[in-house]
This record gives C-alpha cells, sequence and structure tokens, in this order.
C-alpha cells in the first residue's frame, strides 16, 4: 500500500511539474507578443485557449513544439527595411517602421532565451531595433537564426561563436557596422551564411576560408574591402555573392564546387585565373564592373554547367580565338565595354536564336558601328599593361606617381585625338544626313520609333518597376492635389513634387508644360524613348500622365513619374558641416565613377545617344548605400523646345556680343564631359562653384594644382586628409581636361572613367598601405 501511495504521489508531481513547464512556455510566448507590442499575425494566440503548439501554420507565423518545449519560432512582420529606412534610421525608434521607444532588445532577447529548447529562430520583419545582445548565445541548442529585414546595428556579437550547432546565420537588410567577425570558423555545422545589405566594413578575414562545411556564402552591398582569402579548401561551397563591395587585388583560387560566383561591382584587378575554366559545376558567373584585364580563358565558355557569363565593363583585351567552343547551355554572355580586338567566334554570333550576346563598345570587326577603332583598344591594353608594372613604384614615392600620371595624361590624349575622329566617322553612319528641323535635338519621328538598344543587359536593374502609363486623378491623390506640402522644388525643368502612390511607394513627380508643337504620337515617341533607359546609376523612370485638358489651350501637361531618392545630393554633401555625413575622398571616387558610367551608357547604350544632359552636381542623387544615382537626365529631347521658346521670346534684346557669350556658355552645358568636368572640380574645391568663381578656379588650377602648396588654398581640406597623392594628381589631371576651353582637348567619357577607375585603385591600395603601417606589431 505505501509502495502504491509513493508511484501515485510521485505520478502527480510529474504531472504537475509537467503542466507547470508547459504553462511556462506558454507565458514566454505571450510575453514576447507583448515585446513585440502586438503584432496581428499573433493575435491568434490571444484567441485561442489550446496548446499554443497546435497552433495552425501560415505564411507569417508557425511554431513547432517536441514535448513539453518549443523547438521552432518563425514570425514574418509587415516592418520591412525599405530605402527610405537607409537615410533616416540613425540608431533610434522611426514611428511606423520600427517597434516603439520602449521596445528595449535586450529584453526581448532575455525572454527569448527562456526557450532554452529552440533550434530554429527566425524573426522577420518585425522592426526590431538595437545592438544584438551577446546573450543571444545562450540559445546554444539553436540551428538557424534568421533576423533579416530589422534595424539591428553595430557589431554581430562574438559569442555567437559559442553557438556550436548553428548551421544557418541569415542577419541580412539590417544596419550592422562593424568589421567581418574573423570567427566564423568556430562554428564547426555552419553551412550557411548571408550578411547581404549591411554596413560591414575592412577586409574578409582568412578564417571564412576555413568554414568547412559551407555551402553558401554571401556578404553583397556592403563595404567590405581589400582581397578575397583563399577559398579553395570549401569543398562544399556553391554560392559566393561578394557583388557591390570595395575589393579589390586580383581573383583567388576557388572551390571546384561553386555552382554561382557573383563579384560584380568591385575593384577587382589582374587576369582571370586559368583555373576558373576547371569550375566544372559553375553555372552562373558575374564579373561585371571591375578592372580586370588581359584575355579571358577560353575555357570558361565551354564550361559543362554554365549557363550565365557576364564580363562587362572591364579591361579585358586581345583576340578570342576563332575556333571558340561554347557549352550548349550557355543563355547569356556580355563581354562588352571591353579592350576585345578581331572576329567575334562563330559560336557568339547572332545565328544562335536561343543565345543572347552582348559585345558592343569593344574593338570587334562584327558590328563596327558599335565598335571603337582597333588602335584605341591596342593602346588602351599598351596603358594597362605599362601602369600594372609601374603601379607597386608608384606607390613608394611621389616621384613615382608623378611620372605615371604624365605619362597617362599623355597616352589619353593620344587616345582622343584617335578615338574622335572615328567616332566622328561613326556617327555620321548612324544618324541621318537630313533630319526636320522642326524636331527638338534633330530626332526624326522615324528614329525615334525605330530607337533601339546598343547593350541591353540589364546592369543590376531586374528588380525595377515596369514602366506604365498614369492617371492624372493616381498623380492628384499621391500628393493630395499636389500640395505645397509635397512641394519639392524647382530642378533643372519643371517643378518637383513628391507624392505616395497607393502600393506606399515613394515616387518624385516632374511637372512639365510643352507647347503643343508637335503632335501627342510624336511626344509618346520620345517618352517611350526615355522610359527604355535602365541603368544602376539613373533614378528609374517608373511612367509619364499626359493632361491635355489644361487651361490653355495650346500647352500639355506632362508629368514625369520617377523613383524617389531620399538621401540628398552630392552637391550638399559635399557642403555638410557634420563631420559623419561628410564625403571621404574613395566615397567622393566611387560616385564620380558612378556617374561617369551613367553618361556613357547615355551617350552609347541607345540609339540615337543621349547627349546634352546638363549635368550638375544637384542632379546626382545618393541612395542608401551612397550609391550615385543620376537625375534629370534625357530631357534634352522633350525640353529644347522650351528653350528655343524662351529663347525667341527675348528677341533681339542681346547685343552681339552677349549673344556670343551665351553661344559659349550654351555649348559648355550641352557639352556632357565638360559639364562633367565641374562636378569633377566640385568634388575637389567641396561646394557649389557658381559661373562667377568657376573662372578663378580655373585659374587657381593651372597656378595652384602643380603644387601640394597650391592644393592646399583650394583643394578641399577633407580631400587632402583622406586622398594619397597620386590618386589626387590623376583626377586633378582629368579634370584639367574635362574643362578646356578647347573641345579638341577634351577626353572621351571612356577615358574619364578608365581614369577614375585607375585613380580609384591606386587610393585603395595607398589605404591598404597605410592600414598596414597603423596596425601594431604582433
Amino acid at each position: 500500500m505505501g509502495r502504491l501511495s509513493f508511484i501515485c504521489f510521485s505520478l502527480f508531481i510529474f504531472i504537475t511539474a509537467t503542466h507547470q513547464l508547459q504553462t511556462s512556455q506558454t507565458q514566454v510566448l505571450l510575453q514576447l507578443r507583448k515585446h513585440l507590442e502586438y503584432p496581428k499575425m499573433l493575435d491568434v494566440w490571444n484567441q485561442s485557449n489550446d496548446d499554443l503548439c497546435y497552433t495552425p501554420s501560415s505564411l507569417t507565423l508557425s511554431i513547432a513544439c517536441e514535448g513539453i518545449s518549443v523547438t521552432q519560432l518563425r514570425i514574418v512582420g509587415d516592418k520591412p527595411v525599405k530605402v527610405s529606412n537607409f537615410s533616416s534610421f540613425k540608431g533610434f525608434a522611426l514611428r511606423d517602421q520600427t517597434l516603439s521607444e520602449r521596445f528595449s532588445v535586450d529584453s526581448f532577447i532575455t525572454t527569448l532565451t527562456r526557450l532554452s529548447s529552440l533550434r530554429v529562430v527566425c524573426l522577420v520583419s518585425l522592426g526590431l531595433w538595437g545592438p544584438l545582445p551577446e546573450k543571444i548565445h545562450r540559445l546554444y541548442s539553436l540551428e538557424v537564426l534568421d533576423l533579416s529585414s530589422n534595424f539591428l546595428y553595430g557589431s554581430i556579437p562574438p559569442k555567437i561563436s559559442a553557438m556550436t550547432n548553428l548551421q544557418t546565420l541569415t542577419l541580412d537588410n539590417n544596419f550592422f557596422n562593424g568589421t567581418v567577425p574573423d570567427w566564423f570558423d568556430s562554428l564547426p555545422n555552419l553551412t550557411f551564411l548571408s550578411l547581404k545589405s549591411n554596413k560591414l566594413t575592412g577586409p574578409l578575414p582568412d578564417s571564412v576560408g576555413r568554414i568547412k562545411n559551407l555551402t553558401d556564402l554571401a556578404l553583397s552591398e556592403n563595404h567590405v574591402s581589400g582581397g578575397i582569402p583563399d577559398l579553395s579548401g570549401l569543398s562544399s561551397l556553391e554560392v559566393l555573392d561578394l557583388r557591390e563591395n570595395r575589393l579589390s587585388t586580383g581573383l583567388t583560387n576557388m572551390p571546384k564546387s561553386l555552382v554561382t560566383i557573383l563579384l560584380s561591382r568591385n575593384s577587382l584587378a589582374d587576369e582571370i585565373p586559368k583555373r576558373f575554366g576547371e569550375l566544372l559545376r559553375l553555372q552562373h558567373l558575374d564579373l561585371s564592373f571591375n578592372l580586370l584585364h588581359g584575355m579571358p580563358p577560353s575555357s570558361l565558355f565551354s564550361l559543362p554547367n554554365i549557363s550565365y557569363l557576364n564580363l562587362e565593363f572591364n579591361q579585358l583585351s586581345g583576340s578570342l580565338p576563332k575556333g571558340l567552343h561554347c557549352s550548349n547551355a550557355l543563355g547569356y554572355v556580355d563581354i562588352s565595354t571591353n579592350r576585345l580586338t578581331g572576329a567575334l567566334p562563330s559560336c557568339l554570333s547572332s545565328r544562335w536564336d536561343k543565345r543572347v550576346v552582348k559585345f558592343g563598345g569593344n574593338c570587334l570587326s562584327d558590328d563596327p558601328g558599335h565598335q571603337n577603332e582597333e588602335s584605341f583598344c591596342k593602346e588602351a591594353g599598351k596603358v594597362i599593361k605599362e601602369s600594372r608594372h609601374k603601379g607597386i613604384g608608384a606607390l613608394v614615392g611621389v616621384i613615382g606617381g608623378v611620372v605615371i600620371v604624365m605619362f597617362l595624361s599623355a597616352l589619353a590624349l593620344l587616345l582622343f585625338c584617335r578615338r574622335y575622329c572615328s567616332r566622328g566617322l561613326a556617327e555620321q553612319h548612324l544618324l541621318p544626313k537630313a533630319l526636320p528641323a522642326n524636331t527638338p535635338t534633330g530626332f526624326s519621328s522615324e528614329l525615334l520609333a525605330n530607337s533601339r538598344y546598343i547593350s541591353q543587359a540589364k546592369l543590376g536593374t531586374q528588380g525595377s518597376p515596369v514602366y506604365r502609363l498614369f492617371s492624372l486623378e493616381e498623380l492628384n491623390e499621391a500628393t493630395n492635389n499636389f500640395d505645397q506640402s509635397s512641394y519639392l522644388g524647382n530642378g533643372s525643368t519643371g517643378k518637383l513634387y513628391k507624392g505616395r502612390l497607393e502600393n506606399g511607394a515613394y515616387v518624385a513627380i516632374r511637372c512639365l508644360a510643352l507647347f503643343k508643337r508637335y503632335s501627342i504620337r510624336n511626344l509618346k515617341l520620345r517618352l517611350d524613348l526615355l522610359s527604355k533607359l535602365r541603368h544602376p546609376h539613373l533614378v528609374c523612370l517608373r511612367g509619364h500622365c499626359i493632361d491635355g485638358s489644361y487651361n490653355d489651350t495650346s500647352i500639355n501637361r506632362v508629368f514625369l513619374i520617377y523613383e524617389y531618392v531620399p538621401n540628398g545630393n552630392l552637391q550638399s554633401r559635399l557642403c555638410e558641416s557634420n563631420p559623419d555625413k561628410v564625403l571621404k575622398w574613395s566615397e567622393r571616387l566611387a560616385v564620380l565613377i558612378g556617374v561617369a558610367k551613367a553618361v556613357h551608357f547615355l551617350h552609347t547604350g541607345i540609339i540615337p545617344g543621349f547627349f546634352s544632359n546638363r549635368l550638375k552636381a544637384n542632379n546626382v542623387l545618393l541612395d542608401e548605400h551612397c550609391v550615385a544615382k543620376l537625375s534629370d537626365y534625357g530631357l534634352s529631347i522633350i525640353t529644347e523646345e522650351i528653350d528655343k521658346l524662351e529663347a525667341k521670346a527675348e528677341g533681339h534684346k542681346s547685343s552681339l556680343i552677349e549673344s556670343q557669350a551665351h553661344s559659349w556658355q550654351l555649348k559648355k552645358l550641352q557639352d556632357d564631359v565638360y559639364s562633367f568636368g565641374l562636378i569633377l572640380l566640385e568634388a575637389l574645391v567641396g561646394g557649389t562653384v557658381s559661373e562667377k568663381e568657376e573662372a578663378f578656379v580655373l585659374n587657381e588650377m593651372a597656378s595652384s594644382f602643380s603644387s601640394q602648396d597650391g592644393r592646399k588654398k583650394i583643394v578641399d581640406a577633407i580631400v587632402l586628409t583622406t586622398s594619397c597623392e597620386e590618386s589626387l594628381s590623376i583626377v586633378i589631371s582629368i579634370t584639367n581636361k574635362c574643362i578646356s576651353p578647347e573641345s579638341s582637348v577634351r577626353p572621351s567619357i571612356e577615358d574619364v572613367i578608365w581614369n577614375l577607375q585607375y585613380a580609384a585603385q591606386v587610393q585603395a591600395t595607398g589605404d591598404g598601405d597605410q592600414k598596414s603601417e597603423l596596425a601594431p606589431e604582433a
């Protein structure tokens, strides 16, 4: 009897303890709901008296239990990190975007760690903000941690290295701003590591190459610099995504297991290693927008599984073999804007209907209307080779740097002279000899209707909204009937308003009043031409609206709807008094390179090209990653008639001398290279250069920029303290050429890009050397 009583008592204690433990887990979940400020998807917890482990799963909520413990918790909220958040978030709560000021991430994580049996935690787009606490490591059983699309900042906690069961770590789209941790190799089971779209800096540590079980590594859209460590030991790695960083030096050995390599938009130099041709599993390779040179390995084109190969906008040179073999899987190839010569191999010709090939902007014998002269590529290749040999010595002292700058300047002038003549001949073949005089910029309706791309690569704009027609009612609703509160000011042409569409997206709306000098069809042809412009460094034109019911029957109101870029413009950032917002020299170079690439695309990416874009520093907008986006481009085909009518209204008020002066000013405005030179000048001196100051600054450049003491008088102090002498000299030299009164001396936009990229590479090398010197000795 006593034994039976003992058993019954023990069973009662066990049942009671189980119930209390289950209740405690429930209380923790309800406490988490309170911390998250009662999000809608968790209302189901409050409405049900049943065990929360049996809550039906959905796209926004999933919970799993084993026995009496919660093992999985997935919550997806409605507070994603948007473009506007990157400029407005300063480490504090944002109304309707983050959790409130009362939220404490430390208290939240403390509560979460009470669910000690958790193996999967996914807390996405919940508005979590603050530094991620070290105590997160108390979730010692965790295998999957996903905190993406929140507002977490600071360093990634080092104690995560103690979570030895962790297999997946995803912290995308946050604001982590420390260096890339060097302890990931302490996680023996880690297979998936994604830290995309943060603000991580510093080099990629060598320890990354020792994460033995890693299959996916993604750190795109950060500020990671230096070289890529040796990853050849990662025998399971399939995806490598390091796009849009500041990686430099050459390409390192890669594991043969790779299926996808994304390294675009860095500053990678040297040649493409032949070992890349041994990556037999490789399907997708993107090395575009780097500084790679030499001959691309033929084996890249014949890899058995390669389907996408993008080598665009590098400095690749030489002739592809006539007998080049292309894999049957190869569906997309882009080798445009390099220095390639000779004939296009047959496997890259147009006879392959299922293969898209882009090759414009080289010196190939195929399609000469869209190619440079062969001499241009050969001379440019010679410059690249010689500059590579001299680059290391140039960094040792100022004298070597000056010699290289003088050498490059002389060659740039020679290249321009050769290219200028050939480009003039090419344009004569592209454009009709006689065009109607009554059409703006000489674009006939036939030419507009037949406009086409030279290079149709989307350049990273796959996510751009589709161009569409907007109704006037939509625009009135988006701007509250164009209320004064939505007015942003006057741009270079027309009034500018900020609007919010029905889907919550912000847009910038430009209103133009155009005289009805040509038909609606002609106007739509011009707008259609504008709509084709898609480039990562152009503000995206999302659509238009034509209002023909305006009070004045002689005028059409045209509304152009653009993406809204909230992070200010280059001019304001150059005049910024806040030290945290002032652009350093390397950042200014990145912005200038972006603008130059946008101008190059406007000139060459479509036929007919867009010239006379009247570039200004206040039209260079900066997005959340400080990436340059050019606005007010291509409007010359629409607004030139406004200029002509205004000039006609002035009659004969101006004297001959004034007319000549106006003509000179107009020529300067119409020359994009000259206008870009003025933007370069503002980046050097650190502020707006008015027309009155322009003559003074140009005179000072001639007399003062040649010496260090002279530069101190005029160059922005931030530039002087954050630049190396050789990089600065290269930019000063190309600026001098751009703003030369003699148009024949001005370089091509391709030469400008090359010099700026070279200056950025020299600066990156100088910054790396300086860090090495300042680093404490072991």
